[in-house]
């Protein structure tokens, strides 16, 4: 695929972020230049740290590349605060801290010319069980002040997008339309349901002798589920999936403003959530359509994201509120998030940690690579300790990663869902429309397998922890005791791993 060039930033701005990071406290617009850096010359600063240090942090960039993005993000700020992302419920000292900052901004940007709140709350949102607010900021003293106070511990731009003018609706990986399924690519199981060929490369379909995934809930974070499947609705309890539950929520705001609030429901309309859930899902049905890999479990699906790109801030905050909601779940015990972005976002990151804290095995997709992110490494979250990492791989003899799979150091393990001749024959699943099929592929499909093998791990051994079923997927892998520097603990043996 085409790779993205990187453009010299110019003489200019490079004089300009040398000088103002020496900006002092007492430094007046007058003083510095008054237009913001462009998109483009913002970007390139990103690019050029994410290739230089794997990662990309705003907290560590200048103050006026910070108020530039600013300004072409609806000036919306977040801003994690107290020296953890979460602590104590209903903490006093935590509400004193929000409250100090709200009014260190309300003085600072008291009486300016951009006050397009025009007298309304600077408050935009909150985390609630978690350390971060959103706020309107227009100035650049007001950012200045702000990163001298000691109980801040990041300042982002969430309102600010990366790919605006680069995403398109393939690139997203949204895909409504049902595909026709090549016979060699399933085989036929009792009660007669079609099994993926990249079940057997995992021997799920015989640990199936084992566990079902019966008793195990899980929850997944991505563009919801389609109402015009039933196999994923009033027919999730079928053939031989029985006496589970299948729940929707829907968080995602679909709006370019940042103070809307209605949500647009529980329903996919990008078909990528819908393709997660059948392969951690889908009833083991009697009418021949495909089968999930944990097809007794409980499933607890939102829809908290417009499509796999989290690159907007309305898609953040839907994947932030997810992540805490299911944290607070006790019978969650598994999330899959097959969603992600080229760099770290405090309060999704927050959340991840919180849910963590909470005992949930987190499993994140590596990264899919596309016509905009296709030099990245392994994207975030998966690039977080508090998740599992998972990539494809095609079916040839040794590890080669699929198509379109990114690898590296971070991730944790792999899913052979790639036809080694064959790009477009991938691992098999539902349709987004009853009686329809579809291939599914990438990282996305290989982090949802993964969460449906950990759910049969904890559908065998109900009491165990985290940290036990973890343990049993790195035994049951292809490379342990060796770990690859770029595929992990290779691919899990599903049926080792139950018995």
């Amino acid at each position: 695929m085409k790779k993205i060039s990187i453009y010299g930033i110019s003489l200019i701005a490079l004089i300009i972020l040398g000088c103002s990071k020496d900006i002092s406290n007492k430094v007046s617009q007058e003083e510095v230049q008054k237009e913001p850096l462009t998109s483009t010359e913002i970007n390139n600063i990103i690019r050029e740290t994410l290739d230089k240090e794997g990662d990309f942090d705003w907290n560590k960039v200048d103050v006026f590349v910070l108020w530039s993005a600013l300004q072409l993000g609806d000036n919306v700020l977040t801003i994690g605060y107290n020296d953890k992302p979460f602590s104590d419920l209903n903490s006093k000292s935590s509400d004193k801290t929000k409250q100090d900052i709200l009014n260190q901004i309300s003085e600072l940007e008291e009486g300016t010319t951009k006050d397009a709140r025009k007298g309304e709350s600077i408050l935009i949102a909150e985390g609630h069980e978690l350390n971060f607010i959103d706020v309107y900021v227009s100035e650049l003293n007001t950012l200045v002040e702000l990163r001298n106070n000691p109980k801040i511990r990041y300042m982002e731009p969430s309102g600010y997008n990366y790919f605006s003018d680069e995403i398109t609706k393939s690139d997203s990986g949204c895909d409504t339309s049902p595909q026709s399924i090549n016979s060699g690519d399933y085989t036929m199981m009792e009660p007669n349901c079609e099994v993926s060929w990249t079940y057997e490369k995992h021997k799920i379909s015989s640990a199936w002798s084992y566990s079902s995934g019966s008793g195990v809930t899980v929850g997944l974070i991505d563009t919801g589920v389609s109402s015009e499947q039933p196999l994923l609705g009033s027919s999730f309890n079928q053939g031989y999936s029985t006496g589970r539950t299948i729940q929707k929520f829907g968080v995602y705001v679909d709006s370019v403003w940042p103070w809307s609030t209605k949500t647009d429901g529980s329903a996919d309309k990008c078909g990528h959530g819908t393709r997660m859930a059948s392969t951690l899902a889908a009833p083991r049905n009697n009418l021949g359509y495909p089968a999930g890999v944990a097809y007794n479990c409980n499933l607890v699906a939102y829809r908290a994201t417009g499509d796999v790109v989290l690159d907007g801030y309305h898609e953040q905050r839907g994947v932030s509120q997810a992540l805490t909601e299911l944290a607070n779940m006790p019978s969650v015990k598994v999330i899959s998030m097959s969603i992600g972005h080229i760099f770290t976002i405090g309060s999704i990151s927050d959340a991840i940690k919180y849910a963590y804290s909470k005992g949930k095995m987190i499993v994140a997709a590596g990264g899919t690579s596309t016509t905009f992110t296709n030099w990245a490494g392994v994207i975030f979250p998966a690039n977080m300790n508090e998740t599992v990492a998972a990539t494809g791989i095609t079916d040839d003899s040794g590890y080669t990663e699929c198509a379109v799979c990114h690898k590296g150091s971070k991730i944790d393990f792999t899913v052979i869902m790639q036809r080694s001749y064959n790009s477009d024959r991938t691992s098999v699943c539902l349709g987004f429309y009853a009686n329809t099929r579809n291939y599914v592929g990438g990282s996305s499909v290989a982090t949802s397998t993964t969460a449906g093998i950990a759910a049969l791990i904890w559908g065998r051994y109900p009491t165990w922890t985290r940290d036990q079923v973890l343990d049993r997927m790195k035994k049951s892998a292809s490379l342990y005791p060796n770990r690859s520097d770029d595929f992990g603990w290779g691919s899990i043996n599903a049926l080792t791993a139950v018995q």
